[in-house]
């Protein structure tokens, strides 16, 4: 499985229902799960920034990527980008190939 960052920034409407916000939660990651089953979701972090939401998950490919991607935008996110991430490790072991 690969390891996936993904950058959510929700849309003006959606970020004013803020008492909704654990049910409106709850529901896109029902979501997910019911369209990409194989997805592993590692933590989930609410932030004070330019994006409202960082979440790390596991999935096979990038095409499972891009339907949560997709799956956030099509629940109220204004900006939901998935990023691949290399374990550091891993880099490190790359870095020696070049």
């Amino acid at each position: 499985m690969k390891t996936y960052v993904l950058m959510t920034k929700l849309s003006p409407e959606v970020s004013k229902q803020m008492k909704d916000r654990a049910a409106i939660g709850r529901a896109w990651l029902d979501q997910v799960r019911e369209k990409c089953p194989e997805v592993n979701f590692i933590t989930h972090l609410a932030l004070l920034g330019p994006y409202d939401f960082l979440d790390i998950y596991e999935a096979p490919d990038e095409e499972t990527a891009a339907k949560v991607s997709m799956i956030s935008s099509a629940n109220g996110a204004m900006v939901a980008e998935s990023w691949t991430a290399i374990p550091y490790k891993r880099f490190l072991e790359l870095t020696k190939e070049i």
